[in-house]
């Protein structure tokens, strides 16, 4: 996606990565057998099947092979089918170049964004990645430090600018962000920076894909007490995932009451904050005082 955006269109390798696994698993529940039965038949054990069906590994053809064997999959179109799916979802994804940039649990939500076909994000503090212009990323990325700036933070930079190509896209995600008020007031990289990137945000929401509210501050911090992605996808397989990221780590949570929590949780900002036309008019607004 970086380069050509090729690698932009359809699911992923994460997302093909997980479908497969959870058709394997419906193909183990079918045929009565168990992870640890699995395990045994491709010299694994019963965790190794456990993370293929969560899509939390790379696959080997080998063991899919044996597995679809193991499971009565004999017809050889659909047996060709599962493998070329699994040598897809070994493939690299665009962000690979970043790898050394990005802790491992980033990798999997840079790779489900792509596969999005809905991105919710509430943003308390910055405005979200994916709407960040490329001088208000790199004042982020170095810590408000630009005479820090090391190669590290310009790579950083071109990872986000990356990820900003998959609402480019013409099959692109529907991205509805709402931000805190304060972050139209926190003067990230200066008062140029800062306006620079009110613009940016109004030429973006122009575009019919995305839709931008914010959040006034009577109502700030009541809906949700910090911020979160809810990814939706267009496949079956893929249960909608909510992404929470903190100092150390982040957070996925997938569980039916877990999503049903957040989707109440959606809903309330989307009628405590601004209308998207009042936001415009927000923004405007604020850009004329900076």
């Amino acid at each position: 996606m970086a380069d050509s955006q090729g690698e932009g269109t359809g699911a992923g390798p994460t997302a093909r990565r997980i479908v497969l696994g959870s058709q394997l698993r419906r193909l183990r529940e079918g045929a009565e057998i168990t992870r640890a039965d699995a395990g045994y038949h491709i010299r694994g054990s019963e965790s190794k099947i456990s993370r293929m069906e969560l899509g939390r590994v790379g696959f080997k053809e080998r063991d899919v092979a044996d597995l679809l064997t193991l499971y009565g999959v004999g017809d050889p179109t659909e047996r060709t089918q599962f493998l070329a799916m699994v040598k897809q979802s070994n493939e690299p994804g665009w962000w690979h170049r970043y790898s050394d940039l990005m802790p491992p649990w980033f990798h999997d939500f840079v790779g489900l964004e792509e596969s999005a076909a809905r991105i919710q994000t509430y943003e308390l503090q910055f405005v979200p990645g994916l709407l960040q212009t490329e001088e208000y990323a790199r004042m982020v990325a170095g810590h408000g430090r630009p005479e820090l700036a090391k190669d590290e933070t310009d790579r950083r930079v071109a990872l986000r600018m990356s990820r900003q190509k998959v609402l480019q896209r013409p099959d692109a995600p529907k991205l509805w962000a709402v931000i805190d008020e304060s972050v139209l007031h926190r003067p990230i990289g200066g008062h140029r920076v800062l306006r620079e990137q009110i613009d940016h945000l109004l030429e973006m929401t122009r575009l019919p894909n995305i839709t931008l509210q914010v959040m006034p501050y009577p109502l700030s911090g009541y809906a949700a007490e910090g911020s979160f992605t809810m990814l939706r996808f267009v496949e079956a397989e893929l249960p909608d995932l909510v992404y929470i990221e903190h100092l150390g780590g982040a957070l996925y949570l997938d569980r039916v009451e877990e999503i049903e929590l957040y989707s109440r949780v959606v809903d309330r900002l989307t009628v405590d904050a601004e209308t998207p036309s009042r936001s415009r008019q927000l923004l405007s607004k604020r850009r004329t005082e900076i």
